[in-house]
């Protein structure tokens, strides 16, 4: 399959097997038998329908499990106006459902997403994953927090985070705030919540960490321990304080040593990411962090504990390839080879970052031999080379001059649907036009030709014709070589000199005075400068009646 097709392919399976859920789950009563041994609950329909309508609180908990927001907020409506209480606990499960979701029945699986404008929502990576919905006021969480009689610290948790989540920063610090006058004390997820959005509320460096300390120092304060997504939340922050960054971050990781917290892959990558900030290729001195850390993860298998551990992997194989350093490119994917560690390389397009960037390093450094080893073994199936990618193949061939093997990756290039790239394209040609001792790449080149024409809205180039046309002389097709030549007529464009220069030699190898003449008048034609030393050549080298004369 080509890259396009590769997509087109993966997004039908989601979609496919996302609808197929959504019927399933829709008609249960048509999928009660369960063929299954043993028995596979995913495979079997959830149950989505609502089965208790009278006024209760079991009816709540039903809609809250169920993640209906409207129908959970109308049933919790309907019980104050009956009189009936509602314990703490559903309220809590309540106001987390409304607070994650943002007050909105969230997209079930089979279904179109829509903007809030109502739009359709366009098609992503993921219906969701950059869908961003904006805190309004006093929606429906707001005014059933307001409505309690008594609001403990899991309330206010549970609307301070929904806040963070959906943009109301300022609303929820000023939340916080009312926490604190009522004498409470906040728990570990408030915490994490209002240092992760800490740059977003502070323009300056030095005010953003007075405010992390501060906020640091009243957990201490109120005796709240902080976990691994506090100090993530906080090296989080730090990646954009700039050079003050590398002064902290050490005082971090002392402290979650201090505390015994053992750090997440999200940890390591918040410190690459600080001590190479804006600096990238700034030599060996940011390296050594990066040598450290992998000697540190040597052999181990982890598992996912934050959402930002899935970009460790992508982030240190990036710093290799800027730094060029492949030895501890291949420290980083002998890491991502051992147990189940290859899980945290995120979803299909991190794991194209990823490979295409260890690929891109194996091609500037490695052995051409090694480097087509790895390209055998992770494309397609882990990688679809990106152009790029393809280009640095070639070049890779054209370092260990292994110009040989540039038919065999023309086929690769048309696979992967690059064949309408059109840099790459001539890259290629150049390639195999600049190896003089080479007959054997005429069909490649005849077949870009077929390619080209199959495409009438592709424009040839001046080099891509030349590099063509040389190629088919080389093989001695002076007919299709011809025709190569009369396309410039055609497209505009005109020949070089030396090409022609070239096809007048070939013109004498074969006898074809005829051929040498028109040859002539084409340079004439397009005001070559060195039409004279052509008129030269023919009358010189061929034996022409009066007429050629």
């Amino acid at each position: 399959r080509t890259s396009v097709e590769f997509k087109l392919f993966s997004l039908s399976q989601e979609s496919g097997r996302a609808a197929a859920k959504y019927f399933v789950n829709s008609n249960p009563k048509l999928f009660t038998k369960d063929f299954a041994e043993p028995h596979i609950p995913c495979l079997m329909p959830e149950s989505v329908a609502l089965r208790l309508e009278e006024v209760s609180q079991e009816a709540l908990e039903e809609r809250i499990s169920l993640r209906k927001v409207s129908a959970a907020v109308e049933m919790y409506d309907q019980l104050l106006q009956s009189g009936t209480a509602v314990s703490m606990e559903t309220t809590h499960k309540l106001l987390d459902l409304i607070c994650l979701y943002c007050d909105r029945d969230p997209v079930q699986e089979g279904e179109e997403e829509e903007e809030e404008d109502g739009r359709r929502k366009p098609m992503g990576r993921r219906v969701t994953d950059f869908l961003k919905f904006t805190w309004k006021e006093n929606n429906n969480a707001e005014r059933i927090f307001n409505l309690l009689p008594e609001r403990d610290t899991r309330c206010y948790s549970a609307l301070i985070r929904g806040m963070v989540k959906h943009g109301a920063y300022a609303k929820a610090f000023n939340l916080y705030e009312d926490l604190l006058n009522n004498r409470l004390s906040a728990d570990v997820h408030i915490f994490n919540a209002l240092i992760s959005v800490v740059p977003d509320v502070r323009k300056k460096n030095n005010e953003r960490w007075d405010l992390i300390a501060e906020l640091l120092n009243q957990m201490n304060e109120q005796k709240v321990r902080p976990n691994l997504l506090t100090f993530n939340s906080v090296l989080k922050a730090l990646r954009q304080f700039s050079f003050l960054a590398k002064t902290f971050s050490p005082q971090i990781l002392n402290e979650m040593k201090a505390l015994g917290i053992a750090p997440s892959l999200a940890t390591y990558e918040h410190i690459l990411t600080v001590f190479f900030y804006k600096s990238a290729s700034s030599g060996p001195s940011n390296m050594a962090v990066l040598q450290d850390v992998l000697t540190e993860l040597e052999g181990t298998s982890f598992t996912c504990q934050d959402p930002n551990d899935v970009l460790f992997f992508a982030t240190a194989m990036k710093l290799c390839l800027d730094n060029k350093d492949l030895e501890l490119g291949y420290k980083v994917h002998s890491l991502v080879e051992v147990g189940e560690n290859w899980r945290l390389l995120g979803d299909s397009y991190q794991q194209g970052l990823y490979y295409g960037r260890f690929f891109n390093l194996l091609c500037l450094m490695e052995d051409i031999d090694v480097v087509l080893k790895w390209y055998s073994r992770i494309v397609p199936s882990l990688l679809y080379p990106n152009p790029q990618g393809m280009k640095n193949l070639l070049q890779a061939l054209d370092t260990d001059s292994r110009l040989d093997l540039l038919p065999t990756i023309w086929k690769d290039i048309k696979t992967l649907g690059h064949d309408n790239k059109v840099d790459l394209v001539e890259e290629l040609l150049s390639l195999m036009a600049r190896d003089e001792h080479s007959e054997s790449f005429a069909a490649c080149a005849l077949d870009v030709k077929s390619v080209f024409d199959g495409r009438p809205k592709k424009e040839w180039s001046t080099s891509s014709l030349s590099h063509i046309s040389i190629l088919l002389l080389r093989a001695n097709k002076l007919q299709k070589a011809w025709d190569m030549l009369q396309l410039f007529k055609d497209k505009n464009r005109v020949p070089s000199g030396a090409l022609l220069s070239s096809f007048l030699t070939a013109c004498r190898c074969s006898a074809s005075p005829q051929r040498a003449v028109e040859l002539v008048q084409l340079s004439a034609a397009f005001s070559l400068p060195t039409t004279p030393e052509l008129a030269k050549r023919t009358l010189a080298e061929f034996e022409l009646n009066d007429e050629q004369r």
